[in-house]
């Protein structure tokens, strides 16, 4: 039998991911804060929900994509949230799968809650891949929960999926996205670094080094989608804010205390991406990375 789905939080990520699930004819209904965000998911045959009680009281599987641990703690446990939907509604049966991005030990504590409360699963699922990714059905995601919730979501995910893996229990997701953070933070303002290297040679097109790089170890499909935006200065469409990548980057050198993991280059990204912050650029495009080696712009946005 179809699992009749709930999909919580249609932004950026969200509303792709959404749109996959309705071309694969899934029976999904759909709430967000701000109503104009589901619009076009009603125009493709998405059913609305009037509050997130209602979204849960209909659906099998409730899915979620949500900006931080504040909005995810206000959805599931808030006045009407998830958790305050009763047994009488089935809810040891039901499943919530989270792509939100937040702290390891905080989905944990959540997971052991809503469980505690309602008897539902929980399956913590962070992405990557961003909004192309989530369009394009190819998001890499890494997910922990009980082996179990992780296959019954299994078909449900690969929608918008090319790659779904467990990586533990509860919160190994989280680890595992940070894990990726860490890598794509750092290799953000090396590309940064290496395409201001290029300009200031005087000689190299800097527009022409993912072509020139194609193939050798230097290339990453980041490389190749994020360069030529960095060497054109060119931050359309938004791929990510700065702040949200600072916000991962501190709570990995955060969960790095606890476990005694050095995080050497992490702590440099991590200061690139503060100092944007600091700059008014927090909320601006992860590509205002090159305005750090760029002393005119710095110039700029300090006056």
């Amino acid at each position: 039998m179809t699992e009749k789905l709930g999909y919580i939080g249609l932004g950026i990520m969200g509303g792709p991911m959404v749109d996959r699930l309705l071309d694969a004819d899934e029976d999904v209904t759909v709430w967000n804060r701000s109503r104009e965000k589901i619009l076009p998911a009603l125009e493709k045959g998405a059913k609305e929900a009037g509050s997130i009680v209602e979204l849960v009281s209909s659906v099998d599987i409730v899915l979620m994509c949500l900006t931080d641990s504040t909005a995810v703690e206000f959805v599931v446990f808030g006045a009407d949230g998830v958790a305050s939907v009763g047994p009488e509604n089935n809810t040891k049966d039901k499943l919530l799968v989270d792509f939100s991005s937040m702290r390891p030990n905080m989905t944990r504590d959540f997971a052991a809650r809503l469980k505690a409360e309602t008897g539902m699963g929980w399956v913590d699922a962070p992405v990557s891949g961003g909004a192309k990714g989530a369009a394009a059905g190819t998001l890499a995601i890494m997910a922990g929960g009980e082996e179990r919730d992780i296959e019954r979501v299994r078909p449900i995910v690969e929608a918008f999926s090319q790659r779904f893996t467990r990586m533990g229990d509860s919160g190994a997701g989280q680890i595992t996205k940070l894990c990726n953070q860490i890598i794509v933070a750092s290799n953000v303002v090396t590309m940064a670094e290496a395409i201001s290297f290029a300009e200031k040679s005087g000689v190299v097109d800097a527009t022409k080094l993912a072509d020139a790089l194609k193939g050798g170890w230097a290339d990453s499909q980041p490389f190749q989608i994020m360069a030529p935006r960095f060497a054109a200065r060119n931050t359309d469409p938004k791929s990510g804010a700065a702040n949200t990548m600072l916000k991962d980057l501190d709570t990995a050198r955060d969960f790095a205390v606890e476990t005694g993991a050095p995080l050497p280059m992490t702590a440099l990204a991590s200061e690139a991406f503060r100092k944007l912050s600091s700059m008014g650029l927090g909320e601006e495009d992860i590509g205002e990375i090159m305005t750090l080696f760029d002393p005119v712009e710095q110039e700029r946005t300090d006056t």
